[in-house]
C-alpha cells in the first residue's frame, strides 16, 4: 500500500533535484550588484560570486569596508559607496552602476544590506526606533530595486531580497519583524509584477546565522539605553526583574546562531545562477525545523511555544 506512495514520492524529490541543478552558462558575462557588503552575508557572497568568474558591483557603507573587500578579491570586482536609506546615495550608485554595465544590463540585484538593533519589547520603543531599522530593511531595498529596475529588466535578470525566517514569525519586538514581513510582501508583489518581464525574484529567509546583526553584543547596549530611557510608569509595569530576565534570554539567542553563513550565500548563489531559482529560500536548521514549521500552527499553540521562557513582568505578578 505505502510502496506506490514513496516510489512517487522518491521520483518528484529526484526530479525536483534535477531540475534545480541546471545552472546557467557564460556566468563571466554577467553583473551582479550587492548591497551591504562591508561584512556578512554580502562580503562573502561577493567574494563567492568573484571567484566564480561574475562581474561583481559590490556596495559598501564605509572605506574601510570597500578597501578590505578589494583586497580579498579580484580586480573584477568594483566597488561604491552606498547608504541605502539615502535617495541621493542610491541614485548616484545606479548612475555609476550604468555607465559600467551599459548595454548588458545588469543580471542581479541582491537586497543584502541590514540592521536588527535595538530588539526589545515594542513598549520600550519609539517611532524613531521603529523607522530607523525600516528605512534600511523595508524602504531601502524597495528605492534600490526601483532605481536599478530598468537595468535588471534590460537583462531579463533576477533580484534576490534578504528577508528572515522572522520574516514569517514575529518572535521579537521592534521595528526588525514588522521591515521583514513588509520585504516578504514586496517581494511576492514584485515577482507577480515582473513575471512578463522575464525576471525573476527570489526571498532568502535566513535563521539565526553568526554576522555582525546577529551578535550579542550588537543588542545588548541598545536594550540598556532603552530601559534607562522608559519613563517611570512603564518601568514599573515591567519590572527590573522582567529587564534582567529579558537580558538574559538575548545572550542564547544569538550564541546558537550557526557560524556556517555560506548556507545562506549559497543559496543567494543559486537564486542568481540557477536557470529555475526557488521562489524561497529558507537556509538554517533552526528555520526548516522549527520557526517555519511553528508559523504554521494554530496560534494558541504558536504563541504558548513563543512564551513558555518569556519573563513576566511585575504587572502579572501583583
Amino acid at each position: 500500500m505505502w510502496l506506490p506512495l514513496l516510489v512517487f514520492v522518491g521520483l518528484l524529490l529526484l526530479y525536483r533535484w534535477y531540475r534545480q541543478s541546471h545552472i546557467l552558462e557564460n556566468l563571466s558575462d554577467k553583473y551582479v550588484f550587492i548591497t551591504g557588503c562591508d561584512s556578512g552575508f554580502g562580503n562573502l557572497l561577493a567574494k563567492q560570486l568573484d571567484k566564480h568568474g561574475m562581474k561583481v558591483l559590490a556596495a559598501c557603507l564605509t572605506e574601510k569596508g570597500a578597501e578590505n573587500l578589494k583586497k580579498e578579491a579580484s580586480s573584477r570586482l568594483q566597488t561604491v559607496m552606498l547608504d541605502v536609506t539615502d535617495s541621493e546615495s542610491v541614485s548616484s550608485a545606479a548612475k555609476w552602476a550604468t555607465d559600467i554595465v551599459g548595454d548588458a544590463g545588469l543580471w542581479g540585484l541582491v537586497n543584502n544590506a541590514g540592521i536588527a538593533a535595538p530588539v526589545s519589547p515594542n513598549a520600550w520603543q519609539t517611532k524613531a526606533h521603529f523607522a530607523k531599522v525600516l528605512n534600511v530593511n523595508l524602504l531601502g531595498p524597495f528605492d534600490v530595486t526601483v532605481s536599478f529596475l530598468p537595468l535588471i529588466i534590460k537583462a531579463r535578470g533576477r533580484i534576490v531580497n534578504v528577508s528572515s525566517c522572522f520574516g514569517r514569525l514575529a518572535v521579537v519586538g521592534g521595528g526588525y519583524c514588522p521591515s521583514k514581513f513588509g520585504v516578504e510582501a514586496f517581494s511576492d508583489s514584485l515577482r507577480r509584477e515582473l513575471h512578463d518581464f522575464g525576471v525573476k525574484v527570489s526571498i532568502i529567509e535566513p535563521g539565526a546565522f553568526k554576522t555582525p546583526i546577529c551578535m550579542t553584543e550588537t543588542h545588548v547596549k541598545p536594550v540598556e539605553h532603552l530601559w534607562s530611557n522608559l519613563p517611570s510608569q512603564i518601568k514599573d509595569y515591567f519590572g527590573e526583574q522582567y529587564y534582567q530576565k529579558y537580558i538574559q534570554n538575548l545572550t542564547p539567542l544569538f550564541e546558537t546562531s550557526s557560524l556556517k553563513i555560506h548556507y545562506v550565500t549559497d543559496c543567494m548563489e543559486h537564486a542568481l545562477t540557477a536557470v529555475h531559482p526557488w521562489a524561497r529560500y529558507s537556509p538554517g536548521f533552526d528555520c526548516k525545523l522549527y520557526y517555519i514549521p511553528v508559523s504554521y500552527l494554530p496560534t494558541v499553540l504558536c504563541d504558548y511555544l513563543l512564551c513558555r521562557s518569556s519573563p513576566k513582568p511585575a504587572y502579572y505578578l501583583r
